[in-house]
């Protein structure tokens, strides 16, 4: 009812404005009436979405009934998990091996999750930080299942208040506690000197090497060369140019279930009847050739879709960025609850988690949380066709991937041929298992020469040339952001999502504190959205299976930066009143102020109840208020200048990896957001400030 007034209202602003068409600038009055207006179908378009909305809680004691009983075979789906990192110097090799362990360490059935990490720089530092992590995570594992401890992230858990356990008795665990930390800190400890471990080994190797190329080989522990990218870059083996590396680290566990024993893994702990297994561990670094176009995360993920579907090929598929992890041991059980669901479990696309931060300082300056949009706009999309997929911590289906419709439109001949799908036999096979056993699990087969020659072809650089990979099929190519446009496509197929909560956070990652590369990170966002609304899939005409608010809500999504053109001009206006002249922008003034403000406060009072059903703070809305403006100035123009350049030049947004490495020890965990590094974008805020002062100073 308030929306409906508040469009009334509006209309019969505008309408007055026109009447009234008396302003001492004319050409500036014309720009502003076209702003009221363009502010006011944006607000429109991001507020029907909200008419019904719908918050979903995973019934996880059904589930366990249903698919997972005690005493019988779980029929639990199998579920592939990836961790993509793009740089061990940019993204701490500390947070990744944590998201990993994480992994391992989920509260699900063992044999069906497997865990892939995708190093897109093919460094041999996060190969043999992963392997010690496995040797890790051969202690971490069973102590977490042995006392249902959370988070399993050991570097979160161990940074709480006191030891936090739901298992064995207090004595034990205590014990158990002490133990564990003091290994932690050992395999850190080896983790940071992994650079110097294989820089030695490489002098060692050089000096007693008999060919002037030795001199330059990294080399693994084995003695044998990293295919990857060296410490000194050679010809093959650099960044952007080494060899395609599939290394199974941890092989998929044996059907019989090995209960732990005094002496079985580490003599100092007692793992009596507690499952010692781990999920499989993969490594995967796909092909790398100079003059080819790698695709950035969207072309990583979509190697790791094919190399899963070789080895086990689960129905189901979430990827993590590294600075992430499972902070909820039940999260893999919630995101499968929906997957499941009797009702529209099949035509569930994918379920996504919202985003929460650990590194966030407590008012939230930055707006990192964003929880206006997490937990108020996502949950009015669940009424919808469902919410658009945020990039991480999103639970896929692997046949919506793969372009296939849903069951509701799914015609009966799926044709599955190497000009789509690639020209790899064993992978055309799996394809075609997945879609005749969906929730099938697949063991992963004998490697021999041949199936290892297949697993290197899946990832090599030129496996996606002439095929639909990165346009019907994966992860979306060609475009800054690839979450939103790959979302768009499987909604456009006319799958729903599911926007998912649990009381206890699902995931928790690491936002950038510094507003410098939070501003980064906003015009890569907000530069790929863009980039979306003025290419061949944008929301205007494709998705032929959209709901017309679903359609909306997609357009508001990527046209959101344009917004800030109309902010600007508002924000300068302080500017002109420092001629010697009186301008006005609309006559009669005062009672244009008048019905302003009444516009302006309707909006606030709509958003005061939001907030309520919503369960968000005031601060939390002021955050995103405030940030919102600073966007308006800084970030979203600059995307809309690289909009305009890509347009003119077809050169796409500059993809840059978010720095996420902390700052030197310090006594205050939150220097860096104190810490102010230039760059141009800051131009009009600073301006615009200066010309408040000036404005001020002359006012007084």
């Amino acid at each position: 009812v308030l929306i409906l007034i508040r469009v009334i209202a509006v209309i019969l602003f505008v309408g007055w404005r026109i009447k009234n068409n008396n302003s001492d600038v004319m050409w500036f009055w014309v720009i502003s009436v076209v702003a009221d207006v363009w502010f006011s179908l944006s607000w429109l378009s991001y507020q029907l979405p909200k008419y019904n909305p719908i918050k979903m809680i995973p019934d996880l004691a059904t589930l366990r009934k249903q698919f997972d009983t005690p005493g019988r075979s779980s029929q639990l789906p199998g579920i592939d998990v990836i961790v993509t990192t793009a740089s061990a110097t940019d993204e701490p090799i500390l947070y990744t091996m944590n998201c990993v362990l994480s992994i391992l360490a989920a509260d699900y059935h063992i044999g069906r999750c497997n865990c892939y990490l995708s190093d897109d720089s093919g460094s041999l530092v996060l190969y043999e930080a992963l392997v010690e992590t496995a040797k890790f995570a051969a202690l971490w594992v069973p102590f977490c299942r042995k006392h249902q401890i959370d988070p399993r992230a050991p570097e979160s858990y161990f940074e709480l208040e006191g030891p936090l356990c739901g298992g064995a008795s207090h004595k034990e665990f205590i014990q158990d506690y002490k133990h564990v930390c003091t290994q932690y800190e050992e395999f850190k400890k080896h983790l940071d000197m992994l650079p110097n471990t294989i820089r030695q080994r490489a002098d060692i190797y050089s000096k007693t090497g008999t060919k002037d190329e030795d001199a330059k080989v990294t080399w693994m522990a084995d003695g044998t060369q990293w295919p990857g990218t060296w410490l000194d870059p050679a010809e093959k083996h650099r960044a952007g140019h080494h060899a395609g590396i599939v290394k199974i680290v941890q092989s998929h566990p044996e059907h019989v279930v090995p209960l732990g024993v005094h002496e079985s893994n580490d003599s100092s702990l007692n793992f009596d009847g507690v499952d010692m297994r781990l999920p499989m561990l993969v490594y995967v670094a796909r092909e790398k050739c100079p003059g080819v176009e790698h695709n950035k995360k969207a072309g990583a993920l979509n190697a790791e879709l094919r190399i899963s579907a070789l080895l086990s090929n689960a129905p189901f598929f979430i990827n993590f960025d590294c600075d992430h992890y499972i902070n909820n041991s039940e999260a893999l059980h919630a995101a499968v609850c929906f997957m499941l669901d009797p009702r529209e479990g099949d035509n569930t696309g994918f379920v996504q988690f919202p985003q929460r931060f650990d590194n966030v300082d407590p008012t939230d300056r930055y707006g990192n949380h964003n929880r206006v949009f997490f937990d108020g706009a996502m949950y009015g999309l669940n009424g919808q066709q469902g919410p658009t997929y945020l990039g991480t911590g999103c639970m896929f289906r692997r046949l919506a991937l793969y372009g296939i419709d849903p069951p509701c439109w799914r015609a009966e001949d799926i044709i599955v041929d190497s000009n789509r799908f690639g020209n790899s036999l064993p992978f055309l096979n799996s394809v075609l298992a997945a879609i005749k056993q969906e929730e099938g699990v697949t063991l992963p087969p004998t490697l021999d020469d041949s199936f290892l020659e297949e697993m290197t072809k899946v990832v090599s650089s030129s496996y996606d040339d002439s095929t639909d990979w990165g346009r019907g099929i994966g992860y979306i190519y060609n475009m800054a952001t690839e979450d939103i446009v790959t979302g768009f496509r499987i909604h456009g197929q006319g799958w729903r999502s599911m926007y998912a909560t649990m009381e206890r956070e699902a995931f928790r990652g690491t936002a950038p504190i510094n507003l410098t590369e939070r501003l980064r990170q906003i015009v890569r966002w907000s530069g790929g959205s863009l980039e979306m609304f003025f290419s061949h899939i944008s929301p205007l005409f494709a998705g032929r299976r959209l709901s017309l608010v679903q359609r909306l809500s997609y357009i508001n999504f990527t046209i959101y930066p344009l917004t800030s053109l109309f902010i600007l001009m508002y924000a300068f206006c302080p500017v002109m009143w420092l001629l010697p002249t009186e301008i006005l922008v609309q006559r009669p003034y005062t009672r244009y102020i008048v019905y302003l403000i009444i516009v302006i406060v309707m909006i606030h009072v709509i958003g005061m109840f939001e907030i309520m059903w919503a369960g968000i703070t005031w601060l939390d809305w002021w955050r995103n208020e405030q940030f919102f403006m600073i966007g308006s100035v800084t970030a979203y123009p600059t995307a809309v200048l690289h909009m305009v350049v890509n347009i003119l030049t077809k050169k796409g947004i500059h993809f840059r990896v978010t720095t996420k490495q902390p700052v030197a020890d310090t006594d205050d965990k939150y220097a860096e957001m104190y810490e102010v590094h230039w760059v141009p974008m800051m131009i009009p805020a600073v301006v615009r400030r200066k010309g408040m002062v000036h404005w001020v100073c002359y006012s007084t």
